[in-house]
């Protein structure tokens, strides 16, 4: 196609030598096209790219080469020779040629090299260190290494990243685990030197709590080749992801002490001087509530701007956010824009996940509008004056107290109350998405029906499907309630003064406003209902009453509006005009639930998958319904 539009021949057009040189090049001898070097040109290209797609998937292409050519070595090779025919179009008039299907082309080869779409491996700490520690233990007996303390083991690793000697033999019989481990790296390692390092560009950490996380990772990485001491090479980012509160709040020490290794600054060295940091809001917000979470994570990210501007390295957050608000979720725009001076250095990462990627994406243009929010919030940020004056220091200590405040609420009902575990299984449709396997991971991280080791994700989306929204709001009102009354004077003046001037305090209440508009406790009193023990539903579902009253109106209080919701009329209109099919759709989940409950799975197998299928549609239609449920 490419070659049908650029047929210009030298009798009317010019060419750089550059071109002239890629055209002689070309196995295509035709003497058609003998005065057309574009088209020479072009063929030659093709012709490489014939034979790298023979070399990397060991078949020959639906469209035969003109003759047979040197494959490409990488997809920067392809880009270049697309540059030079850019370049010569452009120098010598027919730039409009340059501005079509070679654009694209060029872009895509940009964006897609011959890998098509770049993963992430990511890997829980506590499995790198069993890793690692297996590996220490065969190489060299009585290591011991998980009873080293924190120095100990960094020690221990440290001396290994300064020798290429590998730690894992192909004579030894390791765990599954281990070997599992050691394959996936490996695995990564054959991808780079197949389809470019662009395939596999970052390795995420779960759980990091301190240096010898990343430096188990690294030890993994030189076992498969991915990391090269003596060539100080490192093929891969290595990404802490901070997740909980207390990891959030050491977030910005971890990478003090790395930084202070001079390996790790050596390797960072061949990356730009560049280190990407994950936070997670997903967890946290599960451990702390809503409003803690925010604020440890704005706080994380002011101290690690400052930790790296004090080391000269650049800083690329990443920010793992969902679809709901309890996971981070809320608008793009709003959401960059309310981060700390210097979090945005010119980029910023996130993640889109669950129904939210069909509804910012499923539609060409609307994923355009989307992809051009989040360029233009960037570089708003980015470009912030140096001027600009600090966050006043009695908006930062009134946050903290409402913060303390809050995480103590959130904690004390979640955490700290008796048979809260069980009333959350029994009013939620918890169960139903355990057993109905609609998550790309189970519900739990083990098999116990504990809040601790529930995962984030079917955590808010069942709160989201019975309508309490909980994860979103739960903890704001009490901690509005003890700020106000440690400060009866000036209090509510200060709050509302944070709303106005502090983008960082608005949007939080912003995201508030808008769970608390999509929460309806009448139909969450049904899902209530289903649990067994009525004192037990009584006393959860009387305090969850109680504080989202609290909340709605600390939140009016605060932002001066008369009803939710106020400040965002065409939300206010969507809301209202979506709700009268969803209602009916909530109140039929909760019968199928109670059916299904009751049966037990006796009704007889037609009648009870017919049950379980109905569930599963009403809890599709709810989370499309609610929209940022997920």
């Amino acid at each position: 196609m490419l070659g049908s539009q650029l047929s210009l021949g030298l009798g009317l057009v010019s060419a750089s030598d550059a071109l002239l040189a890629l055209a002689a090049h070309s196995p295509d001898h035709s003497p058609h096209r003998s005065g057309e070097p574009y088209r020479r040109a072009i063929s030659g290209i093709y012709a490489r790219l014939a034979a790298t797609y023979r070399a990397l998937l060991g078949a020959a292409p639906a469209r035969h080469a003109v003759a047979e050519a040197e494959p490409y070595a990488d997809a920067a090779a392809l880009a270049e020779d697309l540059d030079v025919l850019h370049r010569s179009l452009v120098a010598n008039g027919s730039g409009a040629l340059a501005r079509g299907r070679l654009r694209h082309l060029r872009r895509a080869v940009k964006v897609f090299g011959f890998h098509l779409a770049p993963i992430d491996l990511r890997q829980n700490s506590d499995v790198h260190e069993r890793t690692v520690a297996e590996l220490l233990e065969v190489a060299r007996p009585g290591t011991a290494y998980a009873a080293h303390d924190e120095a100990g083991r960094c020690a221990l690793l440290l001396e290994e990243l300064a020798t290429a000697r590998p730690l894992a033999s192909p004579h030894v019989r390791y765990s599954d685990e281990t070997e599992g481990e050691l394959a996936i790296f490996r695995a990564a390692r054959r991808a780079h030197l197949r389809y470019g390092t662009g395939a596999i560009r970052n390795c995420i950490i779960s759980k990091t709590d301190d240096v010898s996380d990343l430096l188990e990772l690294a030890v993994l990485l030189k076992e498969a080749g991915l990391l090269r001491p003596l060539e100080h090479a490192l093929d891969v980012n290595l990404v802490p992801l901070f997740e909980t509160i207390g990891d959030l709040e050491n977030a910005a020490g971890v990478m003090e002490r790395l930084f202070a290794l001079p390996i790790y600054r050596v390797l960072l060295a061949s990356h730009a001087h560049t280190q990407e940091v994950m936070l997670g809001y997903s967890d946290s917000n599960k451990d702390g509530g809503f409003l803690s979470s925010g604020w440890a994570l704005y706080k994380a990210e002011g101290e690690l701007v400052e930790v790296f501007a004090r080391h000269g390295v650049r800083l690329r957050l990443f920010h793992g956010r969902g679809g709901s608000v309890g996971r981070g979720g809320g608008p793009s725009y709003q959401a960059i824009l309310a981060q700390p001076e210097g979090a945005v250095q010119g980029q910023i990462r996130l993640t889109e996940q669950g129904e939210v990627i069909g509804a910012k994406y499923g539609n060409p243009e609307v994923g355009r509008r989307n992809l051009e929010v989040l360029v233009a919030a960037t570089l708003e940020t980015s470009l912030r004056p140096a001027e600009v004056a600090p966050t006043p220091p009695a908006f930062l200590e009134a946050m903290q107290a409402l913060s303390d405040a809050a995480f103590a609420a959130y904690r004390g009902l979640v955490y700290e109350t008796d048979g809260f575990e069980r009333y959350f299984w029994e009013s939620t449709v918890i169960s139903e998405i355990a057993a109905l396997n609609i998550g790309s991971r189970p519900a739990s991280r083990k098999k116990s029906t504990a809040i601790e080791d529930l995962r984030a994700i079917p955590w808010v989306f069942s709160w989201s499907q019975c309508r309490v929204m909980l994860p979103g709001w739960y903890g704001f009102g009490s901690a509005v309630r003890s700020f106000l009354a440690a400060h009866p004077k000036d209090g509510l003046a200060l709050l509302q003064r944070m709303h106005r001037d502090w983008s960082f305090f608005a949007t939080l209440l912003s995201n508030i406003d808008m769970v608390l508009a999509k929460t309806d406790l009448a139909i969450a009193s049904r899902y209530a209902a289903l649990v067994k023990d009525a004192a037990l539903r009584e006393a959860i579902f009387g305090r969850i009453r109680t504080e989202h009253q609290a909340t709605v109106e600390a939140l009016l209080a605060i932002t001066g509006q008369r009803e939710l919701l106020d400040g965002n009329p065409l939300l206010k209109r969507s809301i209202r005009n979506r709700f009268p099919y969803l209602d009916p759709l909530n109140h039929v989940q909760v019968e199928l639930l109670r059916r299904h409950r009751d049966s037990d799975g006796n009704e007889g197998g037609a009648i009870d998958g017919r049950i379980r299928n109905g569930i599963h549609i009403s809890i599709n239609g709810i989370a499309a319904g609610l929209r940022n449920s997920g």
